[in-house]
């Protein structure tokens, strides 16, 4: 196939089996990204959960621009842009906290957390047509929320976030309703990866554990009662174990461990009565959710795998926000998500679960970033730039909702979020 035409043909750099490598290389496209996706898509800014007092905040960025995510003393959350309205410094200086106030330390000029401008030094020194009510902290243009989920625009038009999520707003639901409040806790930390390599290669990959985590896998199979383990020899992410991949649509993309997961609820459920109250937690869920709904919402354990395109991933416990820094360099934020009217017990479970795999010392988020940082490099070979994205492609199927599926190690999650990636950069 020959090379497209020109780089800024953006359609042309995604065909239906194969990508051009140039996506994940060019810095004019990654410009282009943060202005057309970044700076204009819908992106999740973090859960309600992260601030449960009145004046808690974090301060995080859309794309480049900077912005401040903080739960008024009134109880509303909203989204502000980082930015004073006097000479444009940041207002807000530390990453998380509780504050009533924010000031920028330039002029001194002071903001409730609400949003208007309560302080100004020497006001004298404006005319009478300075009025403090017209220059509060500026909300993002368009925010809205989903099960606690906030999500933020930069552009004042578009579509609407029931409108983005989609098919892909229930998988949302099965990771909150893995509590029998529907309600979880997002104080007990983050962890961060930052690798030297494109933002695209961040999961929703079921083809490559055989390799990159093989004695993950090893080690699930020697042992009895997990959750990820199935029916076919203790291996989730073979062809045989009826396990699946989605595209959603809209770049929105899953990785569906339902199948196998129920063919393993009875061990699963042994495994959840061993803990201190487990049977208690089990006996929630039946009563919140009914026992049909509730053995499936156990058998999901909370953990969709799912990827709401292009910044928020539910993946085991956590909730993870994808930063791209440039066109070869990422921050991943990994926040574990604790249920809520549940055993303490469950909640350890899930906390040494997210330790195990994602943390510093996982078995298996540090070899991730490692490949990336390898992908990255060996990407720099351009003489033959398209890259295969075929598997599973001949067999792939679309269901009547116009979700695409395909087996666990196929491709068509990578294929349904380079979609997504095309209709995003295709709206001038």
């Amino acid at each position: 196939m020959n090379a497209p035409h020109a780089l800024s043909d953006y359609a042309h750099l995604v065909q239906p089996d194969r990508v051009h490598s140039a996506i994940y290389t060019d810095p004019a496209i990654f410009e282009q990204e943060m202005t057309r996706i970044f700076h204009r898509a819908w992106l999740c800014v973090g859960h309600e959960a992260e601030l449960p007092n009145p004046g808690d905040f974090r301060a995080t960025t859309l794309g480049r621009q900077p912005v401040i995510m903080v739960r008024g003393e009134d109880g509303q959350v909203r989204v502000f842009m980082n930015r004073c309205r006097h000479r444009g410094m940041t207002v807000c200086e530390t990453e998380t906290g509780n504050a009533r106030f924010f000031t920028c330390w330039y002029h001194g000029w002071v903001y409730r957390n609400t949003g208007p401008l309560q302080d100004v030094p020497g006001p004298a020194g404006y005319g009478a047509d300075f009025h403090k009510e017209d220059f509060g902290l500026t909300l993002v243009p368009r925010q809205a929320s989903y099960r606690g989920f906030v999500f933020a625009s930069l552009a004042p038009t578009g579509s609407t976030l029931a409108e983005h999520l989609g098919p892909a707003a229930k998988y949302l639901d099965i990771y909150m309703d893995a509590s029998p409040v529907g309600d979880i806790d997002v104080t007990a930390g983050v962890h961060r990866t930052r690798y030297r390599g494109n933002w695209k290669f961040v999961g929703m990959d079921g083809y490559h554990p055989h390799y990159t985590h093989r004695s993950v896998l090893d080690a699930w199979r020697r042992r009895s009662g997990g959750n990820m383990a199935d029916t076919h020899h203790g291996d989730p992410f073979a062809d045989e174990s009826g396990n699946l991949t989605r595209d959603l649509g809209n770049g929105h993309v899953l990785l569906d461990f339902l199948p196998g997961r129920m063919g393993n609820l009875d061990r699963y459920l042994a495994t959840l009565r061993k803990l201190p109250q487990g049977e208690d937690y089990i006996q929630a869920m039946h009563t919140a959710y009914g026992e049909q709904r509730g053995n499936e919402l156990l058998a999901w354990a909370g953990d969709p795998h799912v990827g709401i395109y292009p910044n928020l991933q539910l993946i085991g416990v956590q909730i993870r926000l994808v930063r791209p820094i440039s066109v070869d360099e990422t921050e991943v934020l990994m926040f574990p998500g604790l249920l809520k009217g549940v055993p303490a017990s469950v909640n350890s479970l899930r906390l040494r679960q997210h330790e195990s795999f994602y943390g510093p010392s996982g078995a298996g988020s540090p070899d991730d970033a490692e490949l990336f940082e390898r992908n990255q490099e060996g990407l720099q070979a351009s003489v033959e730039p398209w890259l295969y994205l075929a598997r599973g492609l001949n067999r792939e199927r679309v269901e009547p909702d116009g979700t695409r599926v395909g087996l666990v190690g196929d491709e068509t999650t990578q294929r349904g979020q380079l979609r997504g990636w095309a209709k995003l950069m295709a709206e001038a």
